[in-house]
C-alpha cells in the first residue's frame, strides 16, 4: 500500500483528540479504507490510541449518506449496549465529532476523514484457526443482528445498490459474455454454462421479498472473520466493525456469505480444485453460534433457507469474479493475469461441493434450530 500522508497536528486538533501525540502506525487489514492507528498518551500517563479512517471516495461516492448510516447504527447500538449493562466503549464503534459537528472532516484536497475509537484487549483474525474462532465470530454477527432487530432498515441508504442482488449479477455477467470485451467468452465455456445451469437459484431469495415472506434487515454485507474485534482474555467476538456497507438485506446474506468465507477448505484463489469443499464441522460451528445469538429474532423462513443462502452467496462471488474476468479485470484486484477466473472456478467448485452436501447442512441447520422453530 502506498504511503498516505496526514497532518496528525491538524486530526488532533479538528477530532479534539485527548493527550499527548506519540506516533501511528498503519493497519493494512482493510482493503477499502486507509486506516491509521494513532498513539496517544494521556496526562495519567496512560496510552490511549484512536483509529482514523480515509474514506475512500471512488467506492463510497457519498460520504454523508455513508456516515448517516454508521451514526444511526452505532447510536443505536451504543444505547443498547447500556440498557444491558455493558461497555458501549468495547462492543460498539463511537464516532468522533469534528469541532464543527460533523461526523467526517474535509482536507484541503478535498479528502474525507472519520475518526473511531479503538478498542483495547482485543484483535482480529484473519484465518480458522479452530471452529472456536468460527463459532464466536458467529455469535458475534449473530448478537449484532438480534440487536439491530427493530432498527428501521427502511432508514438507510444502499451504499452500493444492488450489491446482493444475485439476479442483477447474473445479469451484468450475461452482458459481459455478449460484450466479450477482453475476448475471453469462447476459453470460459465450462464456467459459462455452470452460472446458465442454476440460473433460476439467482432470484429465488427475491422472490421470497417481493411476496414479503422474508423480512428485510439490517444486514451487515462484510461479513469476513476479520470484521469481529475478539477479546484477547476470552477469546469472545466483542465488537463487529467496518460498518461501512450496512444496508437494508437480508439476514441470509450475511450467514451466506460467512459460510462461504469461513467453511472453504481451500484458499480463494486455489488453482487445484480438488482442494475445495465444504468443512461441515466448521458449517456446524456456525450454524449453532449464529443461531445461538441471533435465533429468537429469525423467522422460520430464514432459518429454512440459511442452508441455501450460502450456495447462493458462493454462486453470486463466482459470477462476480467471472463477469470480471470477461470484462478485462477493471473490478477486483489481481495478482496474475488468470487470477479471476482462478478465483471465479474455486467458488465455482464450492458451489458443487455444498450441492453434494445439501442434505447435510439442512440437516444441521434443523437440529441447531429446534428450539426457534
Amino acid at each position: 500500500m502506498a504511503q498516505i500522508d496526514f497532518d496528525w497536528k491538524r486530526m488532533q486538533e479538528v477530532f479534539s483528540l485527548e493527550g499527548a501525540y506519540q506516533s501511528y502506525y498503519l493497519s493494512n487489514e482493510g482493503h477499502i479504507n486507509h486506516t491509521f492507528i494513532l498513539e496517544f498518551i494521556k496526562d495519567s500517563g496512560e496510552k490511549h490510541n484512536y483509529v482514523l479512517q480515509k474514506i475512500n471516495t471512488h467506492v463510497f461516492r457519498n460520504p454523508d449518506q455513508l456516515m448517516h448510516n454508521v451514526l444511526g447504527i452505532t447510536s443505536y447500538l451504543r444505547s443498547i449496549v447500556l440498557q444491558r449493562g455493558g461497555d458501549p466503549e468495547r462492543e460498539t464503534l463511537n464516532v468522533f465529532f469534528t469541532n464543527e459537528e460533523k461526523p467526517y472532516y474535509t482536507d484541503e484536497e478535498g479528502q474525507c476523514w472519520r475518526c473511531y475509537n479503538f478498542i483495547d484487549n482485543a484483535y482480529t483474525c484473519q484465518s480458522i484457526e479452530n471452529p472456536r474462532v468460527f463459532y464466536n465470530a458467529a455469535k458475534a454477527f449473530g448478537t449484532f443482528q438480534c440487536l439491530l432487530a427493530d432498527y428501521p432498515s427502511e432508514t438507510l441508504y444502499e451504499t452500493i445498490p444492488n450489491f446482493h442482488n444475485t439476479a442483477s449479477r447474473y445479469a451484468d455477467l450475461e452482458t459481459a459474455i455478449a460484450e466479450d470485451a477482453a475476448g475471453r467468452a469462447a476459453s470460459v465455456g465450462a464456467e459459462i454454462a455452470f452460472a446458465r445451469a442454476r440460473k433460476d437459484d439467482t432470484g429465488v431469495l427475491l422472490a421470497l421479498i417481493a411476496d414479503k415472506k422474508l423480512p428485510l434487515r439490517v444486514t451487515h454485507n462484510d461479513t469476513k472473520l476479520n470484521n469481529v474485534m475478539f477479546d484477547k482474555d476470552s477469546g469472545e467476538g466483542v465488537c463487529v466493525v467496518d460498518l461501512d456497507t450496512v444496508m437494508p438485506g437480508l439476514s441470509l446474506y450475511d450467514f451466506g456469505d460467512s459460510i462461504r468465507f469461513g467453511t472453504n477448505t481451500a484458499a480463494e484463489d486455489e488453482r487445484d480444485v480438488s482442494k475445495v469443499s465444504l468443512d461441515l464441522n466448521l458449517y456446524e460451528a456456525y450454524v449453532q453460534g449464529y443461531l445461538g445469538a441471533a435465533g429468537k429474532s429469525l423467522t422460520a423462513m430464514e432459518i429454512q433457507y440459511l442452508p441455501f443462502s450460502a450456495k447462493l452467496m458462493t454462486l453470486e462471488c463466482g459470477m462476480r469474479f467471472l463477469t470480471d474476468y470477461l470484462g478485462g479485470d477493471t473490478y477486483f484486484r489481481i495478482a496474475w493475469e488468470n487470477h479471476n477466473l482462478v478465483r471465479c472456478r474455486t467458488q465455482f467448485a464450492l458451489v458443487a461441493d455444498m450441492e453434494r452436501k445439501m442434505g447435510e447442512m439442512e440437516r444441521i441447520t434443523q437440529e441447531a434450530s429446534k428450539e426457534f422453530i
